[in-house]
């Protein structure tokens, strides 16, 4: 008995270790949630479909920069206690502009991908059931909307608790379920190790769009709102100058989630579609395509991971619009004021405008994460004149690899920003 005690205690410390090592990582986890949605699932897991796994390396760059950037915002936030929109309004010349040109472009773009990641999640949930009821009708709007409904109302009840630890939590939950799900659904249908290896040799895919879909992985994984909102969200962990550690291995950690996670998405398509020459057009094609390669088994667990991607993304999209209009008042986080609770409440409504028309959302998803670009020049220029200012950040202030970093992703964020003009014109 004594030695099942010790057996039962050294159990619970280790889960307890591993609870305590997520939480440690509590803004980052916001990062991936911000990152990873529905929109990032079905980008990764069309272009394994038809690419297999030719454009790794824009994923690689992509989370690279993330990262650097991440640690740029994060940097800042934990030396100078200020947030960024309302750093670039107080510090930049024409700073209320730049501000203003942030603050509108991101949140059009999260609210427009809302509404597409809550259609896709509500018929995910449809699909999942009518693989195990074969009776059920391939479509139903009522229920499909119903459960819509739902989804969102839960989600909002969930922002009425307003305390930061607690979206932590549930995000955590998702996030955690998302990387399992993805990462075991990848094992199943492994894709050649070589096919691996060749897609870090840069490549665009020379097809109708194959640009498109480049501008949509960069959009969609060096996303705007997971920097602006960072500073912020490390006010609500009470991270000070004291966590320059602990900042510096959450962007870190955070970046290598990204990337495995998304890596995982497009490894399980290829292995599972692309070998057999099929192609998705949206993600929930994968109830079709997987179940004979892998089983049922596998196709509800993929779709347990897009389902949490989906809820990842949904919690901290509906809460974007009260943290960056907080952010340009004053760089305070109040998720318990009232109006954090009705710019919430609207937002959950607009998330509504997809399932009550019954649209498909696919297309207008892969553009929206395009547009998401072209705010990134903004965001990552500001931040390089803020964290190189030695009248703020003193010892902390950007050195040399930091730099290289930044100014490389500047470089990026405006080439592919040129690619996505070029994908849209063409794709309109």
């Amino acid at each position: 008995m004594p030695a099942e005690k010790v057996k039962t205690q050294k159990s619970i410390s280790f889960f307890q270790k591993i609870w305590l090592a997520l939480l440690s990582i509590g803004p980052g986890i916001f990062c991936i949630g911000y990152t990873i949605g529905t929109g990032s699932v079905t980008s990764m897991a069309k272009a394994g479909s038809q690419f297999g796994m030719q454009l790794t390396w824009v994923l690689f760059l992509s989370c690279l920069f993330s990262w650097v950037l991440m640690e740029a915002y994060g940097r800042y936030a934990v030396v100078t206690g200020l947030t960024s929109i309302y750093s670039f309004k107080s510090k930049l010349k024409a700073g209320k502009v730049v501000a203003i040109l942030v603050v509108v472009g991101i949140i059009v773009a999260q609210l427009n991908s809302l509404s597409g990641i809550l259609g896709l999640s509500a018929n995910a949930i449809y699909e999942t059931i009518h693989l195990f009821v074969p009776g059920l009708p391939a479509e139903n709007y009522w229920v499909v909307l119903g459960i819509a409904i739902t989804l969102i109302l839960i989600m909002y009840a969930m922002l009425w608790v307003g305390q930061y630890s607690f979206f932590e939590k549930v995000l955590i939950f998702f996030v955690t379920l998302m990387a399992i799900s993805f990462l075991v659904s990848m094992f199943v249908v492994f894709p050649q190790p070589g096919d691996m290896a060749r897609g870090m040799v840069p490549s665009i895919p020379a097809v109708p769009g194959g640009k498109l879909l480049v501008a949509a992985f960069v959009g969609t994984t060096m996303a705007a709102p997971t920097f602006v909102v960072r500073p912020l969200l490390m006010k609500g962990k009470g991270w000070t100058a004291e966590h320059t550690k602990e900042q510096s291995r959450d962007a870190l950690t955070s970046g290598i989630l990204m990337f495995i996670i998304n890596l995982a998405i497009m490894a399980a398509a290829t292995g599972a579609l692309f070998y057999e020459g099929k192609t998705i057009e949206k993600v929930l094609d994968m109830v079709h395509t997987l179940e004979p390669v892998a089983g049922k088994f596998a196709v509800v667990l993929f779709m347990v991971g897009a389902l949490s991607a989906g809820l990842s993304s949904v919690f901290p999209i509906l809460m974007v619009t009260p943290l960056l209009i907080a952010d340009y008042q004053d760089g305070a986080l109040d998720t318990g004021s009232k109006r954090f609770k009705i710019l919430t409440g609207l937002a959950s409504l607009v998330g509504l405008t997809v399932p009550v028309l019954g649209a498909n959302p696919i297309a207008a998803q892969i553009a929206t994460q395009v547009a998401g670009v072209f705010v990134l020049p903004l965001v990552i220029g500001g931040i390089l004149y803020l964290v190189n200012r030695k009248d703020m950040m003193g010892v902390h202030k950007a050195g040399t690899g930091l730099n290289i970093g930044l100014v490389a992703a500047l470089i990026f964020a405006c080439i592919i920003s040129y690619t996505g003009v070029i994908a849209l014109s063409e794709f309109f």
